[in-house]
């Protein structure tokens, strides 16, 4: 029995390596950093208040474009999701940094990182 504490490291090792199922890999980091919203006032918003959270996994944000991290998310509705970019929700500060957005400009931003299109 003294080889079972470090068949069980290991094993621990292996499934942290694994990542959430959505993907926190530096391939699905690098697949969020490509996308971009097509309307220009939104890309705009976008890369100056969100891209520098969500397209680096170590934020703990959901990724853009990774749908299965922002499903149970969206789960919660687009009014719970509005509330928390207005208030701030977990590191997230709130207005997400953007003072001056509206909130049709954050449910498209929202919705765009949520799908990845």
């Amino acid at each position: 029995m003294k080889f079972a504490l470090p068949a069980c490291l290991a094993a621990a090792l292996l499934l942290t390596a694994c990542g959430e199922p959505g993907g926190n890999s530096p391939a699905a980091e690098a697949a969020s950093r490509a996308l971009r919203p097509a309307d220009p006032a939104l890309a705009e918003i976008y890369d100056r208040s969100c891209r520098s959270c969500h397209t680096v996994a170590a934020t703990g944000s959901p990724l853009t474009g990774d749908r299965v991290a922002w499903e149970p998310r969206l789960a919660k509705g687009m009014n719970t999701l509005l509330d928390n970019v207005v208030n701030g929700f977990g590191g997230m500060p709130p207005f997400g940094l953007c003072m001056d957005c509206d909130a049709e400009q954050f449910a498209a931003l929202i919705t765009f990182m949520a799908a990845g299109e």
